[in-house]
């Protein structure tokens, strides 16, 4: 089956960047849309970026500026490099893909900023 694994979380000082990495395994097709979810303690799941197959990006306002979001070499791989992070950024993120009209995350990563 379809498996996304992430990795590059951790803790971080204000101001600092991380890098967040994801790869899915289990398909020979390609990803129509990969993105980056995040949920903060006591809020719900939102949206940071994603990506298309043509590269088209998208992004929450609050990240604008400051992450970028870009697709690998090897099919189906996707990056979050996040800069100039804030407490405010403190949230598990979710690595997401599309998949021929299926949707997979990945387990979490936990992101620490502080202050």
């Amino acid at each position: 089956q379809v498996q996304l694994v992430e990795s590059g979380g951790g803790l971080v000082q204000a101001g600092g960047s991380l890098r967040l990495s994801c790869a899915a395994s289990g398909t020979i097709f390609s990803a129509n849309t990969m993105g980056w979810y995040r949920q903060a303690p006591g809020k719900q799941r939102e949206l940071v970026a994603d990506i298309t197959s043509g590269g088209s990006t998208n992004y929450v306002d609050s990240v604008k500026g400051r992450f970028t979001i870009s697709r690998g070499n090897r099919r189906n791989t996707v990056y979050l490099q996040m800069n100039s992070l804030k407490p405010e950024d403190i949230a598990v993120y979710y690595c997401w893909a599309s998949i021929l009209r299926n949707e997979y995350w990945g387990q979490g990563t936990q992101v620490t900023v502080s202050s």
